[in-house]
């Protein structure tokens, strides 16, 4: 008879995540992991094909364990019982797939208002980084109102035609599907003239180009979609709840950006704050030690918010707006973090020699984690989108004001004009 993953015990859990671990992972992986011996890591390391790497984890549950079973690449645990699962696959620093924006925005908003065919279809290969997704909710003019996009969409039969432009849309240029949020009715308030569909971002309406970032990567692209199509049956929701499904998304993202999965808040130059501790502890000045003191608390105290809103997941709720408490929390920290990490390296922070910042960048990626001033670089410029990223942290303040403290909402004549009536920017 088999056995309900969800009446296992914690040690249960971690042994079974031990054996896989132990059966899939290259050999003498495991081995330098709790020998600390990092050029045996670096040798196992080698010995690891990505691509193939995250087809085995995605189809065994362990990129999302948490989600149901019956698609083929969840576990079904529970949010407990998936950190003893987590736990053991951060020690081993089991690499995960890149597609953080499907696993923590568009897989959660497709099991709460996508069809069957739809989590059929679609869940499995997120989950195993095969198909790529991007999240496509801002605007040249609709930034943090976001309610306001002019991006539109007028049905044609049995699919939708699209027309307008996106930006700030992450992995675009990589995507197989998108999270569309557009306008599909101007004649009532703009908040109720939104629908959401998934959209095939692999069509000639589709154009994607690049932007170039002060690191010289390109993470961000902005959208254009020329008499683009979308399928009536891909639209989440009914036509005008494309809001209420959008917070879906955004309660998610909060939550990925700055959950325990998260790659900001805990990172300098890609190393823990630990290794920043450890690679200035001899310091004699004061005042380096109590900044350094004061980002282990403040890591400390990030942890513990996160903690409060899994036990709340555990609980049966669904991610809220305390998402929105460690989102701005670890943004406005990571950004002193990598001013720390940047000011403690004297000169080193600041030049360099050599190629252009954007080689080093892909050089340091090749290196242990934390080993060449480079990726310290690397940090510091790329926190900078921190606080504007995934929401603002002045839109995270107005979020918590309003939705966790009770606030009055700030005035807004538009929201109660037709979106066609209300004025704006050509």
């Amino acid at each position: 008879m088999a056995v309900d993953v969800r009446e296992l015990s914690p040690e249960d859990l971690r042994d079974q995540t031990l054996g896989w671990l132990a059966e899939q992972l290259p050999v003498g992986w495991m081995e330098a992991v709790d020998a600390d011996d990092e050029d045996a890591f670096d040798v196992a390391r080698a010995g690891l094909e990505y691509s193939e790497w995250c087809v085995r984890f995605g189809e065994a549950g362990y990129a999302t364990p948490t989600w149901p079973s019956e698609y083929g690449a969840g576990l079904s645990l529970l949010p407990g019982q998936a950190k003893h699962v987590n736990d053991v696959l951060s020690h081993y620093k089991v690499p995960r797939p890149f597609n953080i924006i499907g696993i923590g925005m568009g897989g959660p908003t497709v099991m709460a208002w996508g069809t069957e065919e739809m989590k059929h279809r679609l869940l499995k290969p997120l989950a195993c980084n095969q198909e790529i997704w991007c999240q496509l909710f801002s605007e040249p003019v609709a930034g943090s109102d976001v309610a306001g996009l002019a991006t539109k969409a007028v049905r044609d039969g049995d699919e939708w035609i699209v027309n307008g432009q996106k930006v700030w849309t992450t992995l675009a240029h990589i995507s197989k599907w998108g999270m569309l949020l557009c306008r599909t009715d101007p004649a009532v308030p703009k908040h109720a003239g939104l629908s959401y569909f998934v959209v095939d971002m692999d069509q000639p309406e589709v154009d994607v180009r690049p932007l170039v970032q002060i690191t010289g990567d390109a993470e961000f692209n902005e959208v254009f979609f020329n008499d683009a199509h979308v399928r009536d049956d891909w639209m989440l929701g009914r036509e005008g709840d494309g809001w209420k499904v959008a917070i879906t998304t955004l309660m998610n993202e909060r939550v990925s950006l700055s959950g325990a999965g998260s790659i900001g808040g805990d990172a300098v130059g890609g190393s823990p704050v630990a290794r920043l501790l450890d690679r200035h502890r001899g310091t004699k000045d004061p005042l380096v030690r109590q900044q350094l003191a004061q980002a282990y608390i403040e890591s400390r105290l990030i942890k513990v918010n996160n903690q409060r809103a899994a036990d709340k997941r555990k609980s049966g709720g669904e991610a809220g707006p305390e998402g929105s408490i460690t989102k701005l929390q670890q943004a406005e920290f990571n950004r002193r973090l990598q001013n720390l990490a940047i000011d403690l390296e004297g000169v080193n922070g600041i030049a360099w020699d050599g190629p252009g910042l954007a080689d080093q960048v892909r050089a340091s990626r090749q290196l242990r984690p934390g080993t060449g001033e480079s990726s310290i670089v690397q940090g510091f410029l790329r926190a900078q989108a921190n606080t504007i990223e995934g929401g603002t942290s002045e839109i995270m303040r107005n979020i918590l004001g309003e939705r966790v403290l009770g606030l009055p909402k700030e005035p807004d004549a538009s929201r109660e004009l037709a979106w066609k009536d209300v004025p704006r920017s050509a």
